[in-house]
């Protein structure tokens, strides 16, 4: 049985041979260090007035990124997460995680 949300296109269809085509996840190929360019910005909006550090811009896998995040928080010794495409860490941290992107081998440009 195919999951109602992987039915994409189609609403209604005569033909009793008709098979739904199903949209694959597609991995995306994370670039190598050198060819990323990210961007590190503090941030307060819609957070309650607390300041969050962000990473956005990261071209690659869901896992490669997760991993990324894990180790900016555990080197910033805060919380954070990974939504959306972007890296959120706790706290005003952008030259931290800048200088840490940084000896990575990312290009980064940053609020500082």
């Amino acid at each position: 049985m195919v999951a109602k949300k992987n039915k994409t296109g189609i609403v209604y269809s005569t033909n009793p041979d008709f098979q739904y085509e199903i949209e694959e996840d597609k991995q995306i190929e994370t670039l190598p260090p050198q060819q990323q360019k990210l961007k590190v910005q503090s941030d307060r909006k819609q957070r309650g007035g607390k300041v969050v550090t962000l990473v956005l811009g990261f071209i690659g896998s869901n896992e490669d990124l997760k991993t990324m995040g894990k180790l900016l928080k555990s080197k910033c010794g805060v919380g954070g997460s990974v939504k959306d495409g972007e890296i959120i860490i706790q706290g005003n941290h952008v030259s931290k995680v800048a200088d840490i992107l940084i000896n990575l081998h990312y290009k980064v440009s940053s609020s500082r």
